[in-house]
């Protein structure tokens, strides 16, 4: 089967999935990943090597999308409202969950303790593709306005994912590497988020100084197009200087929003009709890349498993916003809003396997039965308790 035939599957399939499972009232993203476990147990040894081969790089360039939009949606008066409970919301979750499946896994699976960090936090991370395109809606909608709810769940949501990515990366270097101290390793981690920043800030005021002198000869495409390949450049530059790039990319979005709100209005538009494609390949990809039989041994115990780890990470939301100006029905809502899980679960749940890791099959079966389970969980809940929950200020 040539690269061309197997993207056309994808892309065509994908969609078509996902036009199925909308139609179903279902998550179209898992949709995605069910056309791509199907096609994979059908053609997987027909799939060219060449697609392995890019996989990296599409999984990057959906994750640079949908984190550009983030920032491009998150403002400094919103987040100057959000405050502390938006602080607090980025990391106590996420280390909440984080904790409690390291010994989970650790216990369960026989995972040892690198094997279980990593594991743990690439599953703790939530889906900025399924909650981003959610809270912009609800923002556009003016739901919740008043405290700002979907902007805290933005914000805490986007900069959550960076955190646990940051931990995951950490924990891989310490289960794949010989001589590096733990002491060390948690010393990097401050390092490379407030490292992931500073680049950030940089490399967005230089794009605003460019856009703004430019900006009557420079298509809003070919800016899309710059602001891509800019994120493409910030990821590789942070792997190379160890730095939370991608945090980075998040904050190159807010800088244009702050500096050249005209411009960043064009940008996101234009990624929203881009993270169309990046999602169906995302997805799909994901599914390709399952093996059935490993997925159904990690079945129940993974499934109780990751369902400890949402009670964990549900009462690192309840302590985030404790003293909050949030109502009860605001508060359910964040709860709701941080179940799912999809993007970096997709991105990263095959680095194990491809890093050398025993259990590399093991941990990418977790993080896809993640996806399965929390993903419609999570969207259903944002969809039928969102403006329920949440007063509409107009």
């Amino acid at each position: 089967m040539s690269i061309n035939l197997i993207l056309t599957v994808i892309i065509l399939g994908g969609w078509l999935s996902s036009r199925l499972f909308n139609a179903a009232k279902l998550p179209n993203i898992l949709g995605m990943v069910i056309f791509g476990i199907i096609t994979g147990s059908l053609i997987g040894n027909r799939i060219p090597q060449t697609l392995w081969d890019i996989e990296p790089m599409l999984k990057s360039m959906a994750l640079i999308v949908i984190l550009l939009r983030a920032g491009l949606g998150l403002s400094k008066a919103t987040l100057q409202k959000a405050g502390r409970t938006a602080i607090l919301m980025t990391f106590i979750p996420c280390l909440f969950e984080g904790g409690a499946l390291i010994l989970l896994f650790h216990h369960f699976f026989n995972f040892d303790w690198y094997v279980s960090g990593l594991t743990a936090f690439m599953i703790a991370a939530v889906s900025p593709a399924v909650i981003v395109p959610s809270m912009l809606t609800l923002i556009e909608e003016n739901y919740g306005k008043k405290n700002e709810v979907p902007s805290i769940v933005l914000a805490g949501a986007s900069a959550d994912d960076v955190f646990a990515i940051t931990l995951f990366s950490v924990f891989l270097g310490l289960a794949t590497s010989s001589g590096v101290s733990i002491s060390r390793a948690l010393i990097s981690i401050p390092v490379s988020i407030i490292g992931g920043i500073g680049l950030g800030l940089f490399v967005g005021w230089l794009l605003v100084k460019y856009f703004q002198k430019r900006h009557e000869h420079v298509r809003a495409t070919e800016k899309t197009l710059i602001l891509l390949m800019v994120g493409v450049l910030l990821v590789q530059l942070g792997d190379k200087l160890h730095i939370a790039a991608l945090l980075g990319v998040m904050t190159v979005g807010f800088i244009l929003l702050e500096g050249a709100e005209y411009i960043a209005h064009e940008l996101a538009s234009k990624l929203k009709k881009i993270w169309i494609f990046a999602e169906i390949i995302l997805f799909v990809l994901i599914g390709l890349s399952v093996d059935i039989q490993t997925a159904m041994g990690a079945g129940l115990r993974g499934l109780m498993v990751i369902t400890i780890g949402l009670v964990f990470r549900s009462l690192g939301v309840f302590l985030s916003t404790l003293g909050s100006k949030l109502s009860r029905n605001e508060r359910a809502f964040c709860v709701i809003a941080y179940l799912p899980k999809a993007t970096v679960q997709a991105a990263l749940g095959s680095v194990a396997l491809q890093s050398g890791i025993a259990e590399g099959e093991v941990i990418l079966a977790l993080a896809v039965l993640s996806i399965i389970f929390t993903a419609p969980v999570g969207l259903i809940g944002i969809k039928v308790f969102g403006k329920r929950l949440l007063n509409m200020n107009l």
